[in-house]
């Protein structure tokens, strides 16, 4: 039996993991969802964006 699919930070990162973490998760390249990230950061006024950051860093766990 397969193991099921987990949502974890990466050790691939530049500030904590959460964004390559996530683009682990969706097999896809972690610099795209950092992109992508930034710019929907920047579009919403950044804050949000920082906070949605802080919050995932504290509940994603490590690898």
């Amino acid at each position: 039996m397969t193991n099921p699919k987990r949502l974890t930070r990466s050790r691939e990162k530049m500030v904590a993991g959460v964004l390559a973490g996530i683009a682990n998760y969706f097999d896809t390249d972690p610099t795209i969802v950092r992109i992508a990230y930034v710019v929907l950061s920047i579009a919403s006024v950044g804050f949000p964006g920082l906070f949605a950051y802080l919050i995932m860093w504290i509940i994603i766990p490590e690898e």
